[in-house]
């Protein structure tokens, strides 16, 4: 059995991603994820066959990545708000590509260059794509270290089982906190699926291409279709989320990364007082969990969405339950970072003014 570690969160993605079999980083430079890229430094050192660049540019590093990916490796960059902005176009390139890469930001106060405070103002440009054309990035959203170090290996799994980049949307608190975390067994490369369509030399074999300049309209409308097939089995596989204390809960709070625990903290205190109030943990963000959600407004008739930004993630909790439930919102951005007994203030005013402690 694996030891528990004390870790800071951007250290147990570096650890995770090795034990994932990631071989190749690249970054650039930016507070607050600077300490993924220094434990990659590190550890990409001591690996035989580890490669680590910190690149003259955040455009350098995901064109990098891309050549890596390629080439079959595990690849990874990672980044903060500006930097992923910049970082867009070579996404967009991944996905054309159909390229597995994990691409982490630790999120920050913006927009423009902002702050170096905690925030969730990049819900949009994660799930959205801040890149041109119609594509779709998985968005992983982990609360926890624990959860950094699995979701990471799943990042890497997801990557190269749909060929598509994966991003790992965390924030500057989840990456500066320490926590203890148990790390699982690092994989044996030797017994990753292999990769046919890599391109690591012709010797023996036709040439393989890999592009995503399609000038013809019909070929690059096959493969604009071809990505959508992708993006609906996803859509059925894998979207997740946590659910705390909703089987009886009259009001359920939609919240994720280190805003869910804040919320978890102001429900806890809810139910001390007798008012039944539950969570929501999105935890694949895209594909955002709409099943569980509509499931769960048979019985719930109001739902609370606090994040740390003005309103995005709101706009799924929306379109999701298609007005089944009446939708709330409670947010700080700026790299505010709401207290517990603050949330909870919100939670209370919210309950009564619906009357739904006489439900």
């Amino acid at each position: 059995m694996n030891d528990k570690m004390l870790m800071r969160g951007s250290h147990v993605i570096g650890e995770a991603a090795v034990r994932a079999g990631c071989r190749f980083y690249a970054g650039y430079p930016i507070t607050p994820q600077n300490e993924l890229t220094e434990y990659m430094a590190g550890a990409m050192a001591r690996l035989e066959d580890g490669t680590f660049i910190q690149a003259e540019s955040e455009l350098a590093a995901v064109n990098m990545v891309i050549g890596a990916a390629m080439a079959g490796a595990r690849a990874m960059t990672s980044s903060s708000s500006p930097g992923v902005s910049l970082k867009q176009e070579g996404i967009s390139y991944l996905a054309a590509q159909e390229l597995p890469a994990v691409i982490v930001n630790t999120m920050r106060g913006g927009p423009g260059l902002g702050n170096i405070a905690p925030s969730q103002g990049d819900y949009f440009q994660a799930t959205r794509g801040g890149g041109h054309g119609d594509y779709r990035t998985i968005v992983l959203a982990p609360a926890s270290g624990q959860e950094l170090a699995d979701i990471t290996r799943k990042a890497f799994d997801y990557a190269d089982t749909y060929r598509t980049p994966v991003m790992i949307l965390g924030d500057g608190m989840i990456g500066q906190m320490m926590e203890p975390v148990v790390f699982p067994e690092p994989l044996d490369l030797k017994k990753l699926p292999p990769k046919p369509w890599i391109l690591d030399g012709a010797k023996g074999r036709p040439s393989r291409i890999i592009r995503s300049l399609l000038l013809d309209v019909s070929v690059e409308e096959d493969q604009n279709w071809k990505l959508v097939r992708k993006y609906e089995q996803i859509t059925r596989e894998i979207p997740a989320a946590e659910k705390y204390l909703t089987d009886d809960a009259r009001l359920v709070v939609v919240a994720y990364g280190t805003a869910a625990r804040i919320a978890k903290g102001a429900i806890k205190r809810m139910r001390d007082i007798g008012l039944k109030v539950g969570l929501l943990r999105p935890i694949t963000l895209w594909p955002f969990p709409n099943r569980i959600l509509v499931e769960m407004s048979r019985w719930v008739r109001h739902f609370l969405v606090y994040e740390m930004s003005t309103g995005q993630m709101v706009e799924d909790v929306r379109l999701g339950l298609e007005g089944r439930s009446q939708v709330h919102f409670y947010g700080r951005p700026g790299g505010v970072v709401s207290t517990p007994e603050e949330l909870s203030k919100v939670i209370n005013t919210l309950y009564h003014r619906q009357n739904l402690q006489e439900e």
